[in-house]
């Protein structure tokens, strides 16, 4: 699978892609294992996690993948129990899966969107973390992929804001408790991409004019990578990356 702009910085390591079906993970998907990880996919459309692992192998990649719903603690255990047999143990975690729900504001939501929105972009992070930490291969990395709305309030963003501020808190949190165990956690927000939960935010916005999801993943590779050991419980932006 290498090729001039690969240089195997996940080499021997063991990845968990979370809603690596389409978008954002299914670019870190195939990056990571361009980069020499065995990735383990998982994602709530079992057709669309089956393609992109049949590309993975048809480069060579290690993969495997589970139709997963990161929200049901069952699935979860099940998909990590899958990975961890394939594979001894873990060394990175990309929590990826989010929905967005609808654009309006917090007084407006249902109930039942709101739940469904928190299932998936918290407590889906929370479970995942939970179950795949006991797996660890001497310490690791968590990537937890965030939103600028996550960060400064923007009105009409709804229960997609409220998580990705909660799992801003969760970051920071799993951080400090898990720096004794040599585990990192970090966030970054991938920005304006051309993906379809951006068309679906933004549908009058060109995406032509927005960078695709492949060409945002450096900052992801080295976070999963040992060139950020040390670096812990820190917000980044993909699009503007810089050390802190």
């Amino acid at each position: 699978m290498k090729d001039e702009n690969t240089f195997m910085k996940l080499k021997n390591k063991v990845a968990i892609v979370t809603g690596a079906s389409r978008g954002l993970g299914r670019a870190i998907a195939k990056r990571f294992a361009a980069e020499g990880a065995a990735v383990c996919l998982c994602a709530r459309n079992g057709d669309l996690l089956r393609s992109v692992s049949l590309e993975i192998l048809s480069r060579g990649g290690k993969v495997m993948f589970e139709q997963t719903d990161v929200a049901d603690e069952q699935q979860v255990l099940e998909f990590v129990a899958a990975c961890t047999s394939m594979w001894n143990g873990i060394d990175i975690l990309v929590n990826n899966a989010g929905v967005l729900g609808s654009r309006n504001a917090l007084a407006d939501y249902s109930l039942a969107e709101w739940q469904k929105v928190m299932a998936v972009n918290v407590t889906g992070v929370f479970l995942m973390t939970k179950h795949v930490l006991p797996h660890f291969n001497n310490g690791g990395s968590i990537l937890n992929v965030s939103s600028s709305v996550g960060r400064t309030p923007k009105v009409n963003w709804g229960a997609y804001a409220v998580s990705k501020f909660a799992l801003e808190g969760i970051t920071r949190l799993f951080a400090e408790e898990l720096r004794s165990q040599n585990v990192r956690v970090n966030s970054i927000n991938p920005g304006g991409v051309a993906t379809e939960m951006r068309h679906q935010a933004f549908p009058q916005e060109d995406q032509n004019t927005l960078r695709k999801p492949e060409e945002i993943l450096d900052p992801f590779v080295f976070l999963a990578s040992d060139e950020s050991r040390g670096i812990t419980g820190q917000s980044f932006d993909a699009q503007n990356f810089k050390v802190k």
